[in-house]
């Protein structure tokens, strides 16, 4: 019995990525259950960057460059990200609480942006009794960026609070695995709400999102219902000056190649999401797919994730340097979007899914590096773990925001100059504005990898030098 006890766990340990995620402060049952807000996270992801662009833009024919524009809004609060990490990090209270107040708040937003969200975008179509257009731009701006807000700060204080009550060694991993569920979180909801739209109409898009509000407030309860041990603090304790967000940026920049990690983040992820607004739209109008068809593309983005995540996982387990495995996650983006271009002139819906397949394991090959390298990148006096989940959040939240908006705004500049013919009969189609993205978001890739080749060539050169330490230490 014993026998077969150990065969099932080492089994386990090597079949499941991240299976040994669980310590003595977080056993696995309490981790599971703490992973839903990143269910809820995803489910909304799907919605802002999935569903409702290709609703907006086919469906109620709103323009691209406005669809765009409601869709980057939550980029107006997620620079705040690193902010809202630094202030759960230094947070007082009398029970001791630092992290639940920000994720019950981030909740109360998440859960208040779905709730008016569908009435705001109908308003916004024109469906509506009064001769008020306003009250649609406003509605939607005001549903997207509170939904946007409650997503970062339920995401930042979760994954802080995770990195908090995990041990040393199974930090990454810890982090990782939520990371994880995140990416399941899209994929089930991408299946689930593709099947409910399948007879599109008002009334069941009303249905959907505001469904999808009541599951996130009870995914969130559930998830941080005690979580975080309660430490009553003095008055002293809690009216003592804290620290300043400056001082502990300095600290932070000052434990690594900070500055030049965010630079990496953001462009890769810019380079990664310019397509997030357009992919589904791209295979409605170009290629002739229904709703329900585009999409379960962020069902198959999500698969190509998850096989990125697994062979990260196995990388990391062979200590492989985490810049160079950001690398290989670029290089697979590459052929991602070449793929995705390709689908057009030759009319292939299966090589469309394909590349969105390969642009979910590219993009999860590089955002399981740089969030491994935020992680494990050491950080000095005022700079907590907040600080660097908000900082790696910032700037990937910044780059997904500006890049959705850029592509937008390209698709629909040059479609417009395609079809009034100032780039030639040849180009006169409303696929050379798609085009035109994804060769940007290639060129993108390309830069992406020249910042990130000095980090490689450094950390390569720290493990080198730090092993040549250690072998001197060795007893003769």
């Amino acid at each position: 019995m014993i026998f077969k006890a150990n065969f099932l766990k080492t089994l386990t340990m090597r079949t499941l990525p991240f299976a040994d995620a669980a310590s003595e402060g977080l056993p696995i049952g309490q981790l599971l259950r703490l992973s839903l807000f990143q269910i809820s996270v995803g489910m909304a992801t799907v919605l802002l960057l999935g569903t409702l662009n290709r609703v907006m833009i086919v469906e109620l024919s709103l323009s691209a460059m406005i669809v765009a524009a409601m869709i980057a809004i939550p980029v107006l609060v997620a620079p705040f990200r690193a902010l809202l990490g630094f202030r759960s990090d230094t947070y007082r209270s009398a029970i001791g609480w630092k992290r639940v107040p920000y994720l019950w708040f981030g909740t109360l937003y998440q859960f208040g942006g779905l709730a008016i969200m569908p009435m705001a975008l109908l308003v916004l179509s024109g469906d509506r009794t009064l001769d008020a257009g306003w009250a649609g731009q406003v509605g939607a701006a005001l549903a997207f960026l509170l939904t946007g807000l409650g997503m970062h700060m339920t995401q930042t204080a979760g994954l802080a609070l995770a990195a908090d009550r995990a041990d040393e060694e199974t930090r990454p991993k810890v982090v990782a695995l939520l990371y994880v569920m995140f990416l399941i979180g899209m994929a089930l909801s991408a299946i689930v709400i593709g099947t409910l739209l399948r007879d599109f109409s008002a009334l069941r898009l009303v249905q959907v999102v505001q469904g999808t509000a009541v599951v996130t407030i009870s995914l969130n309860l559930i998830a941080l219902w005690k979580q975080e041990k309660m430490s009553p603090m003095s008055r002293a304790e809690r009216e003592a000056p804290r620290p300043l967000f400056r001082d502990a940026w300095r600290d932070f920049a000052a434990g690594g190649d900070a500055g030049r990690l965010v630079v990496v983040v953001l462009l890769g992820t810019m380079a990664f999401n310019m397509q997030d607004v357009l992919l589904e739209p791209y295979g409605g109008e170009i290629l002739g797919m229904s709703v329900s068809s585009t999409t379960l593309l962020t069902a198959m983005w999500a698969g190509g994730a998850l096989l990125g995540f697994g062979l990260a996982a196995k990388w990391l387990s062979q200590g492989i340097n985490v810049y160079r495995m950001g690398a290989r996650g670029i290089l697979v983006g590459l052929a991602a979007f070449s793929a995705v271009i390709f689908a057009a002139p030759i009319g292939s819906p299966a090589l469309f899914f394909t590349g969105a397949f390969l642009i979910g394991m590219g993009g999860g090959l590089f955002s399981v590096a740089t969030l491994t390298a935020a992680m494990t990148m050491p950080t000095r006096g005022a700079a907590g773990r907040g600080l660097a989940l908000g900082a790696w959040g910032a700037a990937q939240a910044t780059g997904a925001g500006l890049s959705i908006f850029i592509g937008g705004t390209i698709r629909d500049l040059v479609n417009h100059a395609a079809g009034n013919g100032v780039l030639g009969e040849a180009l006169a189609t409303p696929a050379t504005g798609y085009s035109v993205v994804y060769h940007t978001e290639i060129g993108l890739l390309f830069i992406t990898l020249i910042v990130l080749g000095p980090l490689a060539r450094h950390r390569a050169r720290r493990h080198e030098d730090s092993a040549g330490l250690r072998l001197t230490e060795f007893p003769t």
